[in-house]
């Protein structure tokens, strides 16, 4: 099944075309924590589905599970997973079938690859066991985790049951796309049941969009959410969907945007500790931080 308009909206937000191996110079601090290990999971079907597990030297703090973004894979993210595997996170992966890197990408177009990335959760959520865990995800990857924490997306044939996972305590989204119409509606967004940070750029522009507004699509899980939650929402100046190659596209000429990189770092970072553990004052040093002020706008409702 394709679905030209709406998918492109969703992939001119994820595209990983030849990217290098290794993450940009001066994003990741040298030797500060062990590379990623690779396991293997299984979906209902017996299909594979490859993980990559970064894991705390000590001082373990809790679980991320990690979505990327359409046709990337959990490598190209490091810059932002490696500061949260330094403050004592683990943090787990799949490589989704939609990714220019697993062997079978062309077996799963359009709806398929939207059922596959579900299943890859619900094995990976199990395979953390029945503990409380923080959603994440770039892009295509940020409505997965927006998703797995209540918001209603539109189920994809062959999946039963919710979609959201009540062991999820909250969700980190990086630029999710806005609604489409064949994965979530407004409507859909506004039951997000936790709290969420929510992150975009005034360069992250949407496909059709023209104005110095064309990014606001990608808050609109944030506009549409129930106030009173414990919802962010980070707008970051002059920043695109990939930080200039910072993450994603390492490929991309950039300049790297490491300032702002290093902003959603920390404040995500923050959010994971006042949120994923429940630290006063690491909701009290985020809400310390909200401001309509650029370069780096935090919103709160």
């Amino acid at each position: 099944m394709v679905f030209p308009q709406t998918r492109r909206s969703l992939l001119a937000g994820g595209l990983a075309t030849g990217a290098a191996a290794l993450a940009p110079a001066g994003l990741l601090a040298a030797g500060a924590e062990p590379a990623a290990r690779q396991l293997r999971l299984h979906a209902p079907d017996g299909r594979i589905i490859p993980i990559s597990e970064w894991s705390p030297r000590r001082g373990h703090r809790g679980i991320v599970l990690f979505s990327h973004g359409a046709l990337s894979a959990p490598r190209f993210y490091e810059a932002l997973i490696m500061p949260w595997v330094a403050a004592g996170w683990r943090v787990l992966a799949p490589l989704h079938v939609d990714s220019q890197e697993h062997p079978d990408t062309a077996r799963y177009p359009g709806l398929a690859n939207w059922k596959a990335r579900i299943e890859d959760m619900r094995a990976l959520s199990a395979h953390v066991g029945n503990r409380p865990w923080v959603a994440a995800g770039h892009s295509y990857g940020g409505l997965v985790a927006l998703t797995m924490g209540g918001a209603e997306a539109i189920p994809p044939q062959g999946i039963a049951g919710p979609l959201g996972d009540a062991n999820v305590l909250a969700a980190l989204a990086f630029s999710p796309p806005a609604p489409i119409p064949v994965l979530i509606t407004r409507q859909g967004y506004a039951a997000l049941r936790v709290p969420a940070l929510i992150q975009t750029g005034t360069a992250d522009i949407l496909p059709g969009m023209t104005g110095p507004e064309g990014w606001r699509g990608h808050l609109a899980a944030y506009e549409a959410a129930e106030p009173g939650k414990d919802r962010y929402a980070l707008v970051l100046e002059g920043v695109d969907h990939y930080f200039g190659g910072g993450i994603c596209r390492y490929d991309l000429p950039g300049p790297k945007q490491i300032t702002r990189l290093a902003d959603a770092s920390r404040l995500s970072t923050l959010f994971l500790a006042g949120f994923g553990r429940g630290k006063r004052s690491a909701r009290k040093a985020l809400d310390m931080a909200v401001t309509d002020a650029m370069p780096v706008r935090l919103m709160r409702k």
